[in-house]
């Protein structure tokens, strides 16, 4: 290896940089050449087969441990960033929505976590570079175009939260932690805010959850179009609404547990759940 002068380097990085924008060309071009592709088989399921994916994603986490804490530990330290962002500014009414928001973007963060159990279910060897794998899916660039959706998404949530927090107990910030704490659960207005932000907060868990849940597995597994890959999801949700019902009371219990304390038990939670969201989305989705 030479060491190469400026201007050779700079050659080299507008050569790599001009390639990476052909890629990403490349991938939202195929994301057209997809789009009405031919829609799978979806498969009725019983709560029991909640589960067997969850028994299937403990399994998955064991046997991948050291690999997943180290491709999972960049979320708890987030979540501590943002707690301490949240307690230390004017964002406090913020924080729950944020810290909620864990469940929105959490398909998001999981791309990784599916690809390895897809590739251990091929019996391939599985390390944390697997996890990176998922770059080189012909769908990439629909998984993209998804993620950018669910942050969207998560964005949506965030504003409707504040437009609560300002109707009720705003729009001036807290004066201090026990102040918003007080006026949360003892004044009248601190429980409309509280039901509302419930209500609004489960029906962007439902959007989330049903156009997510099924389409980024399959997108992985199957080069098929954006558009497909979420009605589909769509479609599983809804013939197994009393299953799916389990499995998001599920994921919101396990997340929230996984927060306490201070968003360690998310180094466990959420390869765990992201590992039994592929072994779900095998019972679900029928092989072609």
């Amino acid at each position: 290896m030479t060491i190469k002068n400026p201007v050779e380097w700079g050659w080299a990085q507008l050569r790599h940089t001009a390639h990476a924008i052909g890629s990403v060309g490349d991938a939202l071009h195929h994301v057209q050449e997809t789009i009405h592709s031919p829609a799978p088989t979806i498969r009725k399921i019983s709560i029991s087969d909640v589960g067997g994916a969850l028994a299937q994603g403990w399994r998955d986490f064991g046997a991948c441990r050291a690999d997943v804490i180290a491709v999972c530990v960049i979320y708890p330290v987030v979540g501590l960033i943002v707690a301490r962002l949240a307690f230390g500014t004017d964002l406090l009414p913020l924080l729950f929505p944020v810290a909620s928001g864990f469940a929105l973007l959490g398909p998001i963060a999981a791309v990784g976590l599916y690809e390895m159990s897809r590739q251990r279910e091929q019996r391939k060897p599985v390390t944390w570079r697997t996890a990176f794998d998922v770059v080189k899916a012909p769908a990439f660039g629909a998984i993209a175009v998804l993620g950018l959706l669910l942050a969207a998404i998560f964005m949506a949530w965030l504003l409707t939260a504040w437009i609560i927090y300002a109707a009720t107990l705003g729009p001036q910030p807290p004066a201090s932690a026990s102040a918003f704490v007080h006026d949360l659960f003892y004044t009248q207005a601190g429980w409309v805010l509280v039901g509302a932000g419930v209500g609004a907060g489960f029906l962007f868990a439902v959007l989330a959850m049903s156009i997510s849940v099924v389409s980024f597995p399959l997108l992985l597994d199957r080069d098929v179009g954006l558009d497909t890959a979420i009605t589909t999801s769509v479609r599983a949700v809804r013939r197994n609404i009393i299953p799916m019902a389990v499995w998001g009371f599920v994921v919101a219990g396990v997340l929230l547990l996984g927060s306490l304390p201070a968003f360690i038990g998310l180094v466990v939670a959420i390869p765990v759940l992201g590992h039994a969201t592929w072994h779900l989305y095998r019972r679900m989705v029928a092989r072609p």
